[in-house]
């Protein structure tokens, strides 16, 4: 896609929370208006304010925007001279913060970039995952990605980073890395390497386009039981074909049931979370949106489910949004029986929309409900069974994201004990006899990261 096309194709999306999620693609404005933008772009930031204006006008979900007028906004915004885009961003900032809504929101171009680049499941990288070496202290690898320039090159595991581009990483820290090492494509980056067998080396290589990986999974023989083990970071534009993937392998190696952790992700694409939440549910309810006018959609169950295996669910207090809706769905469904501490609490949806300077703006357009029609608005999904942590072990899977879904982890070994109540039935049959314990929220967020 070249940049002119890029730039002034309106881009239409929705959120579910704060991660974007696809709806229909549609142009807001006509022809003629954008070809007054265009025009207008480059000697009025003002231009800007408007589109941002006209979205909110016609999208958001409060007809009576929070009791603002919102007419006679307008007129005050454009009766303004902005001399700068910073000093119109700072305008279409303040007028948005009137609607109390903190999702609804400005981005400037670095900001909307970075999110849709998030979302998209993709990065200019060199393709890597790596982490800080609690002893060390040093930046080591601990995955090169298939078909990435690093494993093309022949970086391993354990390889330990000690110069980005001639940069020193003692005590860098990953984000200031990742700086480092992401950049344009087709640009060529150096890391200076040391290996196990502590041969010093460097390797050129050349950034390119790589998929993060969403999707982790393994096959765990728990005693007599094999279960399958998958944990999704994000819900992003390449997490369904990855789900797709560990389900049906996992299946091709026989699993007694699935663990499916949640924890610490924030969500994403909503298409993303349904296309999943059918993967499990033969039939029955998704999720049901509401809009401004008041009218309901309700996303269905279609007989697409990949397995009938028992399936356990683990959450926390950053499971959020496109979290929220998968997990809402098994469970209302009674799917899943869902383990940990309560859900975030976001059930508001999104349109995010590139602006013709190159920045963004979401747009709430829409609430959602889970299919027994519960709003978890700043309430969140109660786990089916809830967990409570001492502080040690909150520290522990916080700074060694290696043990999750290991039997040092509680969330997993609870949800082992879930499972084997009834082995080969639905999972959630006979299992609330079990004592649920009173729960404290729990983070968990792993440190490593994918470059």
């Amino acid at each position: 896609m070249n940049q002119s096309a890029k730039r002034y194709s309106p881009l239409q999306v929705a959120l579910i929370g704060g991660i974007i999620a696809t709806t229909a693609t549609f142009s807001a404005f006509g022809p003629a208006w954008c070809r007054s933008v265009r025009a207008a772009l480059h000697d009025s930031p003002k231009a800007v304010v408007d589109q941002v204006w006209q979205l909110v006008n016609r999208e958001y979900v409060d007809s009576s925007f929070n009791q603002q007028d919102w007419k006679s906004l307008r007129r005050n915004l454009l009766s303004k001279q902005y001399t700068s885009r910073e000093e119109a961003y700072e305008a279409i900032g303040k007028a948005l913060k009137s609607l109390n809504d903190p999702y609804t929101r400005f981005m400037k171009p670095q900001q909307y970039q970075a999110l849709t680049r998030q979302t998209s499941g993709e990065i200019s990288g060199i393709g890597i995952r790596m982490e800080v070496n609690e002893r060390t202290k040093r930046l080591v690898v601990l995955e090169a990605l298939e078909n990435s320039p690093a494993k093309k090159a022949g970086v391993n595991p354990g390889d330990e980073i000690l110069a980005i581009n001639g940069k020193s990483t003692r005590q860098m820290k990953i984000e200031e890395a990742s700086k480092l090492i992401r950049g344009k494509v087709g640009t060529v980056i150096t890391l200076r390497l040391r290996r196990r067998n502590n041969s010093y080396f460097n390797v050129r290589l050349t950034r390119q386009n790589i998929e993060v990986p969403t999707v982790l999974y393994s096959l765990k023989s728990e005693g007599n039981r094999r279960v399958g083990y998958i944990r999704l970071r994000e819900f992003s534009a390449h997490a369904s074909e990855h789900m797709t993937k560990a389900i049906v392998d996992l299946n091709n190696q026989r699993v007694d049931g699935f663990v499916l952790d949640l924890r610490g992700n924030p969500g994403g694409l909503l298409n993303a979370s349904i296309e999943i939440a059918k993967m499990w549910l033969d039939k029955g309810d998704i999720v049901r949106t509401v809009d401004r006018k008041g009218e309901s959609k309700q996303t269905k169950a279609n007989g697409t489910a990949l397995t009938k295996k028992p399936l356990a669910i683990l959450v926390d207090g950053e499971s959020a949004s496109a979290s929220e809706i998968l997990t809402g769905a098994l469970k209302d469904n009674k799917r899943a029986v869902v383990i940990g501490s309560q859900t975030y609490g976001k059930a508001l949806v999104q349109s995010v929309h590139e602006l013709a300077d190159g920045s963004g703006v979401a747009i709430t357009i829409a609430h959602y409900y889970t299919p027994n029609g519960t709003d978890i608005n700043y309430k969140g999904i109660v786990p089916d069974i809830k967990i409570n942590l001492t502080s040690s072990q909150m520290r522990l899977l916080s700074s060694n994201p290696k043990l999750l879904g290991t039997k040092k982890d509680p969330y997993y070994t609870r949800a082992l004990s879930a499972l084997s109540i009834n082995k080969y039935a639905n999972p959630v049959v006979n299992i609330y006899s079990d004592k649920p314990v009173i729960i404290k929220p729990v983070v968990i967020k792993a440190s490593d990261r994918s470059f």
